[in-house]
């Protein structure tokens, strides 16, 4: 292997590399120019600023707060704008073309359809409107070139108590664009197993699902959503690490959990700046990421919230190429991690592999053979150049 092709990534390489994105929230996504036009037309008159500029801002500075109870409050406002059938469908759009222009080649985007029906659309309506977003946000991408697949996961609030409701819905249109369920929202008070039967359910049906655990909250958040409840990739679980004991030599020891967590390759939907914000993380350098990277945890890279966070795929790589010294090898990794993790069919998920990641990767890995090359040589004198 030459130097060139361990050179840590440019920041345009990892704009334009593949990448799959599993932890996405629509309602933390949305273009801050969005938000003010929606509350304009809709009415909603609680925006703090009506300047796109300086309402992305506060947005970010709001989520800032090393707190995931207000970190979560942000989400009121995204939440009041998406009431209508036309604007989820715009926002939905919205989300697909940013995606596409970052790189994005797949996404699992997630949203709690029992949030947006505060002006009278259905349970069923918010999917379908939703769906029909996010294909035109699809052929919008391929019109500038881009290529993205987006899949719906269908979100239940854990405080709540509509769980098997919005379960039983995500079965329904998992052939029309849902690919899986999950829960969401504060941990503490409100663990998984409130909603063993919609677990269950799910579980008889053969349908896949993903729980928001171990991010604010420690290991019997993540113990239960594996044991109790049958999670097939956890969201966060960044408390992982505390289940991890590392000696003063370096030497690293696992406990029960975290074994199990490796041994049975259970994907971690890894979100590094919003775990910043939120108090999960102290900085990127300690980020558990690059403990659990080099003990292959099957680790993937996500957004979380990209309004909040004020962030994106590629924004989440340059951090860590920044932090850890990553390459094109480990962002491949990652990739590829996300992939064999995603909510399709596995022929899917191998064709998207090898041939659509694996090329795009290997594409940027040669590009240092093709540098323009001097057209002239500096001999020093008296030498033969023979």
């Amino acid at each position: 292997m030459t130097s060139e092709t361990t050179t840590l990534p440019t920041s345009e390489q990892i704009r334009r590399a593949p990448k799959v994105l599993l932890h996405d929230h629509l309602d933390g996504g949305l273009r801050p120019a969005t938000v003010v036009d929606l509350a304009r037309e809709t009415g909603y008159e609680g925006l703090p600023e009506t300047d796109p500029e300086k309402l992305g801002i506060w947005f970010r500075e709001a989520a800032d707060s090393g707190s995931l109870e207000r970190y979560l409050e942000t989400f009121a406002h995204t939440c009041a704008v998406m009431q209508t059938r036309d604007a989820l469908v715009r926002v939905a759009a919205e989300c697909a073309e940013d995606l596409a222009a970052d790189g994005v080649v797949y996404a699992e985007v997630r949203y709690a359809p029992e949030q947006h029906l505060e002006q009278g659309l259905t349970l069923e309506e918010v999917v379908e409107a939703v769906n029909e977003g996010f294909r035109e946000g699809e052929r919008r991408a391929r019109e500038n070139g881009h290529r993205i697949r987006v899949g719906a996961l269908l979100t239940a609030m854990r405080h709540a108590a509509r769980a098997l409701e919005i379960a039983e819905l995500a079965n329904r249109y998992r052939d029309t664009g849902v690919v899986g369920f999950d829960i969401a929202g504060a941990e503490a008070g409100y663990p998984p197993t409130r909603h063993l039967d919609a677990f269950e359910y799910l579980k008889r049906e053969n349908n896949h699902f993903t729980i928001h655990a171990g991010e604010a909250f420690g290991l019997p958040s993540i113990w239960q959503a594996l044991q109790w409840c049958g999670a097939d990739r956890l969201g966060h679980g960044v408390r992982i690490i505390d289940d991890i004991e590392v000696s003063d030599d370096g030497s690293v020891k696992l406990g029960r959990l975290a074994s199990y967590v490796r041994d049975k390759r259970i994907p971690l939907e890894m979100c590094p700046t919003s775990n910043l914000q939120t108090g999960a993380a102290p900085s990127y350098a300690e980020h558990p990421i690059g403990l659990l990277r080099r003990l292959q945890f099957r680790l993937t890279v996500n957004t979380d919230n990209r309004l909040m966070s004020g962030t994106n795929m590629s924004r989440e790589f340059e951090h860590l190429v920044k932090t850890f010294r990553y390459t094109l090898d480990d962002m491949q990794w990652f990739t590829v991690n996300a992939m064999k993790s995603a909510f399709i069919p596995f022929d899917e998920r191998l064709a998207m592999i090898n041939d659509v990641i694996k090329p795009g990767y290997a594409e940027l890995r040669a590009e240092w053979l093709f540098r323009p090359v001097s057209t002239t040589t500096a001999v020093s004198s008296g030498s033969d150049p023979a």
